[in-house]
């Protein structure tokens, strides 16, 4: 059953001084089993999982999240930072965004375990996060992690843009990277409830749109670590994939692919058969299952030592 939000809310600095939007869905236990973070998709933000995080709180665990970098109340709210424009970000930005708000989790809670979990782009960047070869993230950041959680990411689209629009708008990045262009994702894609999707279409914080920067890195980037930088995920690192067999939006295909070419100690792919792009929003008690598996997973990692796998 799905719960009512509860949740404290603040403006937070990152690592360049950006005020980010940030709630933490506190444990109902202290101290909580664990902490995760959560790293939302594209042109979202992080008030459309509200009831899904007060699950979290209600099994004893602590869950961070934000508004990234050129979304949500990140880019729009009267309190955004005067440099914070719609849609403009990049990789490098959001690895360190990323990045800060582990090390910030780990103050705060220096002994439990630390969970990355992402959504879509998110996903996409929670893949990548452990793969970089430069920093950001360090190493040591990557260690802190006691496994990560991907549910439909964004590693190819599963009707891809014309190669002649990525080659334009890769080739424009270099004179205008903070240039934005609209990027629609059809609200109908997303899941079975029409409710959800309505929302979503008429939501004022979501806008369709980001910069030639982060466009091109949110598509290269996934095929890079699909293609080439999946070598560089830590052996020891556990690892959840979830995705819908029949994602509009992002490959369920290039989730598979993702998964079988990863050499690791500690793996799991679940394919949800007829599941929309966003499986925690999906009906007739998929979204339960969902989150149910997701939090079953972690609370059986919850031994495993930050970087290394459960013995």
């Amino acid at each position: 059953m799905i719960s009512t939000p509860s949740f404290s809310e603040a403006w937070l600095p990152g690592s360049d001084g950006l005020n980010f939007y940030t709630r933490t869905y506190n444990a109902d236990s202290s101290p909580p089993r664990a902490v995760v973070l959560l790293v939302h998709g594209f042109a979202e933000h992080i008030s459309r999982y509200d009831n899904i995080l007060a699950v979290w709180a209600k099994r004893g665990f602590t869950v961070f999240a934000y508004d990234q970098r050129g979304f949500g109340r990140t880019a729009l709210d009267p309190q955004r930072s005067e440099q914070s424009t719609y849609g403009v970000t990049s990789w490098k930005e959001q690895f360190a965004d990323i990045e800060w708000w582990l090390k910030h989790l780990k103050k705060e809670y220096p002994v439990q375990p630390l969970f990355l979990l992402g959504q879509s782009m998110g996903g996409g960047l929670a893949l990548a996060f452990p793969t970089r070869t430069q920093q950001p993230p360090s190493k040591e950041t990557v260690e802190l992690l006691s496994g990560v959680i991907a549910t439909s990411p964004l590693l190819l689209q599963t009707h891809p843009v014309s190669k002649l629009l990525r080659w334009v708008g890769g080739t424009a990045r270099f004179v205008a990277p903070a240039m934005t262009t609209d990027a629609p994702v059809a609200f109908e894609d997303l899941s079975h409830d029409t409710a959800v999707n309505e929302d979503y279409a008429k939501d004022p914080l979501v806008m369709q749109k980001g910069s030639l920067q982060g466009l091109h890195d949110m598509l290269s980037g996934g095929e890079q670590l699909l293609w080439y930088d999946f070598q560089h995920w830590p052996r020891t690192l556990p690892v959840l994939i979830l995705h819908g067999t029949h994602d509009r939006v992002t490959s369920h295909k290039a989730s598979e692919e993702f998964y079988n070419k990863l050499t690791v100690e500690d793996k799991k792919l679940s394919l949800y058969d007829g599941g929309y792009h966003e499986l925690h929003n999906e009906p007739n008690g998929v979204k339960e299952k969902v989150i149910d598996e997701i939090i079953s997973w972690v609370a059986a990692h919850i031994g495993t030592q930050p970087g290394s796998s459960k013995l």
